[in-house]
């Protein structure tokens, strides 16, 4: 990795089919595009390239992602402007830049290929780190300070929640009574402790036993979910009329919460029975997506990480001001 080139071997997810996906949205004069998990900038300069009318918003609360985005999307000018902010924020970053309306929003969730590459920031299971899972490691706190601090029941429920781990309450048990040995510092440890937590016969199958666990632990560290919970209505206000969201999603808590904002949006609110729907009533989403739809055996084998990716795409049919 050098600075002139940040990103040789980063391959974004899914890249056309986002591309294609917001493309009846921005490929006007004039259309701003948010990309709300900036990374690496794979996404943001495929989107400055084929479309050369649009203009581009692209937020991370990571700052060494920005700095590496911003060297590799410097050349398309103020095209595009650079926001370090979670993608909750996105309507404070919206009213700041004096923007009132979006064409387009990508969302790319879950952890950059840059995050996971980066051994020392713990985010990989697969190799010795300190634990620390922060996206932003200017604030908050770290996934070492939740093993140490947190009781068995705040254990159990986030690796159970967030996790979807069988065994949380025996990971949870071994947890509280190693740390009173030693602190827990690297991932290492943590890695063997869950794997040894886990019956034989489940070991055998799923995969490296402790991606749940990590899973969990990134989750509560990042606050993904409540962040979600905010991002996507925020996103969807700001969208004006015939604008397209785009959601990629990596595991089934954020694709359940993406489905739900969708579908709420893309359903009449009428009670049943009315011989006609007033407009207030009336769906203001329109699902472009059949369900969510998943990488191609192509897809996955460009970029391997892309194998678990759950893909929906809305557009925006009726302006807020008809909001019921």
């Amino acid at each position: 990795m050098t600075t002139n080139d940040p990103a040789p071997k980063h391959v974004p997810v899914m890249l056309q089919r986002c591309m294609d996906a917001l493309a009846p949205a921005i490929s006007r004069p004039g259309a701003v595009v948010v990309d709300a998990t900036l990374g690496l900038g794979g996404h943001s300069e495929a989107l400055l390239t084929q479309f050369p009318d649009v203009r581009l918003i692209a937020v991370d609360r990571d700052p060494a992602a920005l700095k590496l985005s911003g060297e590799r999307l410097a050349r398309f000018g103020d095209r595009a402007t650079l926001v370090h902010a979670v993608y909750d924020e996105i309507p404070e970053v919206l009213e700041r830049l004096g923007v009132d309306r979006i064409d387009g929003v990508l969302f790319d969730l879950g952890v950059s290929s840059m995050q996971l590459d980066e051994a020392e920031r713990g985010f990989a299971y697969a190799q010795d780190a300190p634990l620390d899972m922060r996206m932003d490691q200017t604030r908050g706190i770290s996934a070492a300070e939740v093993l140490n601090t947190y009781s068995h029941g705040e254990l159990a429920r986030i690796l159970k929640f967030y996790g979807e781990e069988r065994f949380a309450g025996k990971i949870a048990s071994v947890i509280v009574r190693e740390r009173e040995k030693e602190p827990f510092t690297n991932s290492a440890r943590l890695v063997d402790l869950v794997r040894n937590a886990i019956p034989a016969a489940t070991r055998r199958t799923g995969g490296n036993p402790a991606k749940r666990t990590f899973q969990a632990l990134r989750i509560e560290v990042n606050g993904e979910l409540e962040v979600l919970d905010r991002a996507i209505p925020g996103a969807l206000d700001a969208l004006a009329l015939g604008g397209r969201i785009v959601v990629m999603s990596y595991q089934s808590l954020e694709d359940r919460l993406v489905k739900q904002y969708f579908a709420a949006g893309a359903t009449s609110t009428a009670p049943p029975g009315l011989p006609f729907v007033p407009e207030e009533h009336q769906p203001w989403l329109k699902l472009i997506t059949r369900g969510a739809e998943q990488a191609t055996e192509a897809e996955i084998e460009e970029n391997r990480r892309a194998a678990p990716v759950r893909l929906r795409v809305a557009e925006r049919i009726r302006d807020r001001s008809t909001r019921g």
